[in-house]
């Protein structure tokens, strides 16, 4: 019988995402969700935006009609508790377009800074 042998990867191994994170962001800083202001008040006032502002407001621009899933800040908060309770600052996304098409403008706005 003959000798079995194992092979190589055909794919290498991708760094983590979550190794990328600025150890001074003020996510790291500020620690869980909860503490970071997303905890039960947040949920409840997610939910009642979502119901009110249902569709993602980058795909009715493309012309698009999909269901919104986020509540994101239109100006990042960076932690500051004003800006992130500030409703006129919030806007509806689709789970596809806050993780693709909004953090690229984010990252892209962050160049600049």
């Amino acid at each position: 019988m003959g000798r079995l042998t194992s092979l190589k990867p055909a794919l290498q191994a991708q760094p983590s995402r979550l190794a990328t994170v600025n150890p001074e962001s003020w996510r790291t800083a500020k620690g869980t969700a909860a503490q970071r202001g997303y905890g039960y008040k947040w949920q409840v006032a997610r939910a009642a935006w979502l119901e009110a502002h249902p569709l993602c407001v980058y795909c009715q621009r493309e012309g698009r009609v999909t269901a919104a899933t986020v509540v994101d800040h239109s100006t990042p908060h960076r932690g500051d508790m004003k800006i992130f309770w500030d409703r006129s600052n919030w806007v509806s996304l689709c789970t596809h377009c806050h993780s693709s098409v909004k953090q690229a403008e984010e990252r892209e706005a962050d160049r600049f800074l």
